[in-house]
Order: C-alpha cells, then sequence, then structure tokens
C-alpha cells in the first residue's frame, strides 16, 4: 500500500482535481490518498475565525457568502452529470450552513478549529462525488476517526495505527481511500488540526501506521530544489536525500516540505517521494535512509528570526548559568534554533516573538539582554558536510560581502547555518548558489 498526499494548488482547480483522480486511478497497489483543503480556503476560514472572534459576524458572514460562491463555481466546471452536480450542492449547502450558524455561538478557539476543519472535509467530499461520477471505486475514511494528538498537541502514532488497521480491514477489497490531511481530535476529543502544514503530517502518519511501500508528497514544484526557486534564477531539482539531510532543509525553510512530515516516515524506514502533480513525469526527489553521496546538497532560508544576547561576565561560567537561561525559554514554550557563546555572552536565535516581552523580563537578572529583529537563518545542507574539504572555505569566501551575524557548525554533520540580516537574504542565496553549486 502507498500514500498518495496532494496540496492546496494541486487540488485547487477542477482541471486539477482532474488530474489527481488520473494520478490515483489504476495499478496494482493500494493507495491513501490525503488531500488538503482547496488553495485559498484555508486563508479564507482563517479570516471567517478573526471577524468571528472579533464579534464581527456581519463580515465573517461576508466573508463566508464569498468563499460558498467559490466553490459553487468550482463544482460547475469540477461536475459535468445532475445528479453528480445535485451532491455536490448538498454538500456545500451543509458546510456553509455550519459555517453560518456557528457565527451565532459565543466564539472560542475549539470553534475557530472547527471552522478551520471545513476545508479539508469540503475538498476530499467533493472529489469523492467526482471520483464517483467517473465510475472510479473508492471509500471515503473520515480522518477524524482515527488521527489523534494527545495534551501536548503531539500525535499518537501508536492509537492512528490501532484505529487505522480495522478501518481499512473492513473494506479488504477495496483499493483507494481517500481522508483529509490537517485535522484530527485532541485530547478531549474535540476537533483539532496538526497546525500549517500539516497534511504532510498526516500523509506521513498514515504512511508509516501503515507501514507503507512509500509516501509521495505531491505539490508544483518537480522535488526538492537545491535553492529557492522563488528567489535564485538557477536552480535544479535535488535527486535524493537522506532523512536527516531532509529534515535539516524543511526545519530551516525549504517550503515544499513540512518539517514534522521526515519523522514519523523515517521511524518506520519508509521513503518519501517529492513529486509535481504539474509534471507527473518527473522524478522529483527521494529521500530515504541513506544518502546518495557527501558534500552539500541544498540551501533553505528560514525568516523571522530573532536573535538575543545575553552578556553577562559575572555568570557566564557559573555552574548551571547556560541551563538557567534555557529554562526560560523552556518556560515560554519557545524553541532555540542557534546558540554561540564567548567569555561574556550567549547568543541565541528563536523564530517566534509571541512571548518575547516575558522571556526578556525574566532575563534581565542574569546580565544585558540585546535583541536584533528581522534576521534570517541560511542553512547549508548535506550529508557529513562538517567533514566535506573546503565547504567552509566556499561558504565564507561566496559571504565575504554580507555582514554574518552567527555561524553554527559542528552541531550536526550535515549543516552548516548561518544568521544574517533579513535585508541581506537574496543576496546571500545568490552568492551561495554561484559560490557552492557555480550556478548564477
Amino acid at each position: 500500500m502507498k500514500v498518495m498526499k496532494f496540496g492546496g494548488t494541486s487540488v485547487g482547480k477542477p482541471e486539477r482535481m482532474h488530474e489527481v483522480a488520473r494520478l490515483v486511478s489504476g495499478g496494482k497497489e493500494k493507495k491513501i490518498v490525503v488531500l488538503s483543503a482547496l488553495s485559498g480556503t484555508t486563508n479564507a476560514l482563517v479570516e471567517i475565525g478573526q471577524s468571528a472572534a472579533r464579534f464581527n459576524r456581519e463580515q465573517a458572514q461576508e466573508q463566508i457568502n464569498k468563499l460558498s460562491d467559490h466553490y459553487h463555481t468550482f463544482i460547475r466546471q469540477l461536475l459535468k452529470t445532475e445528479v453528480s452536480q445535485q451532491m455536490a450542492l448538498g454538500i456545500i449547502r451543509e458546510h456553509f450552513e455550519f459555517l453560518s450558524i456557528i457565527l451565532r455561538i459565543s466564539f472560542s478557539e475549539s470553534l475557530n478549529k472547527d471552522i478551520l476543519a471545513q476545508g479539508e472535509l469540503l475538498s476530499t467530499k467533493l472529489f469523492s462525488v467526482y471520483l464517483e461520477e467517473q465510475g472510479i471505486a473508492h471509500v471515503l475514511l473520515p480522518a477524524l476517526e482515527f488521527m489523534s494528538i494527545d495534551a501536548e498537541d503531539e500525535p499518537q502514532l501508536d492509537q492512528i495505527r490501532n484505529r487505522l488497521t480495522p478501518l481499512l480491514a473492513k473494506y479488504s477489497d477495496t483499493d483507494l481511500f481517500i481522508t483529509q490531511g490537517y485535522i484530527c481530535r485532541n485530547a478531549k476529543g474535540e476537533v483539532d488540526n496538526l497546525k500549517r502544514g500539516g497534511s504532510d503530517y498526516t500523509a506521513s502518519l498514515v504512511a508509516a501506521a501503515v507501514q507503507a511501500s512509500v509516501c509521495e508528497i505531491w505539490t508544483d514544484i518537480d522535488g526538492m530544489h537545491n535553492n529557492d526557486p522563488r528567489i535564485v534564477k538557477k536552480t535544479i531539482p535535488v535527486e535524493q536525500l537522506s532523512f536527516d539531510e531532509a529534515a535539516e532543509l524543511a526545519y530551516f525553510g525549504a517550503k515544499i516540505l513540512h518539517p514534522t512530515c521526515i519523522w514519523p516516515a523515517q521511524q518506520q524506514n519508509v521513503p518519501v517521494k517529492l513529486l509535481n502533480t504539474m509534471q507527473p513525469s518527473a522524478a522529483g526527489t527521494v529521500i530515504q535512509k541513506t544518502a546518495s553521496s557527501s558534500g552539500v546538497k541544498a540551501i533553505a532560508a528560514k525568516d523571522g528570526i530573532i536573535a538575543i544576547n545575553i552578556k553577562s561576565s559575572r555568570m557566564l561560567l557559573a555552574y548551571g548559568f547556560l541551563r538557567k537561561i534555557f529554562e526560560v525559554f523552556e518556560k515560554y514554550k519557545t524553541s532555540i534554533d542557534m546558540v554561540t557563546t564567548s567569555e561574556v555572552a550567549v547568543s541565541v536565535t528563536i523564530d517566534s516573538g509571541s512571548n518575547l516581552k516575558k522571556i526578556l523580563r525574566e532575563l534581565e537578572p542574569f546580565g544585558i539582554t540585546e535583541v536584533e529583529e528581522d534576521q534570517t537563518i541560511v542553512s547549508i545542507v548535506g550529508n557529513e558536510i562538517a567533514e566535506t574539504e573546503d565547504v567552509l572555505g566556499k561558504i565564507f569566501e561566496a559571504l565575504s560581502h554580507v555582514p554574518v551575524r552567527m555561524v553554527s557548525y559542528g552541531g550536526s554533520k550535515h549543516n552548516v547555518s548561518i544568521l544574517i540580516p533579513s535585508a541581506y537574504k537574496i543576496k546571500t542565496l545568490q552568492s551561495l548558489n554561484k559560490g557552492l553549486f557555480g550556478l548564477e
């Protein structure tokens, strides 16, 4: 059995959904297909939730009506028969009436998660109607019946497996299953989600739960590229990455793959393929246990970074000082990306400023704090990169005109990371593309 995940752009237009149907039908291997919401839907639902939170029900209703109109236009192009269109209209009516009804209920975070879940429920149900119109046998598996997270918002792989296995066994003669990405139930049994990019996570968790032969992530680009193609003119797809290399790239900003997607597949040694819905014949990128070779494979950039410098000549070398610093960030559930130390200072980076004021207030007793916002981490990734000859020389030669704020080297064999002002991001990516890959 294999798992195939299709993102919002892959199902965002009727003709794209038609193509997805062609890709998932046929073949000898059983398939579980994970779908995201139609492109633009989740953003629209976020806006509806924000209007509801402000008690601006009139604006929220206008936003609901606008999104509903989009879906009515969508199904007219998706479906041909009157019977299928009536079925689709019933689905749209059900979900948008639900959205309108909940505007009358006192807003809460749990209610907001119900709002956000509507996108995946709509896309999978409409896709199911299209498959039925085309005579393609399948079963729609509700993700809310097997996908769950615990009180710490962590997926429960064993419980997912225990729920999903009997569900699949009920349909032993079925070769095609459709389910929702992103959505799940939390420890209270309420509708919840796996956060942004969660459809990748769903696909990887499902693939691990059923020990799939492969987990295919279909997007609108032919695999992981060696650099950001939105910024750098000449980039090339990377044919093969190890799980460790891919995890580094995903965490440090490669948008094609959600960072959490790697772990479940890696635990069960399920290969992950990154493929292009627009060019199904393209080789894409294979992510598996072993790396194809040593050396630099790709560059990724992570924006929105905040650097915090704590100067304390009196306490830095004292026993337990760093532990106390890190406990402040742990208290506010704020992860640290990079760390550097000197005799009189420690610098760390974080990617969220939501608790910055509280963190800085608690750091005051430890020394003088300085904050630099609008920073970017650029990560150069490759198997055993730390042991590859001349890599550091090439990196710093390429960055001779860039003000580097921090460097992280040696913590991982697969990664060299630098912190720069975000204003230098484009120049940095272009310079590294030339210096490391010879591409301009």
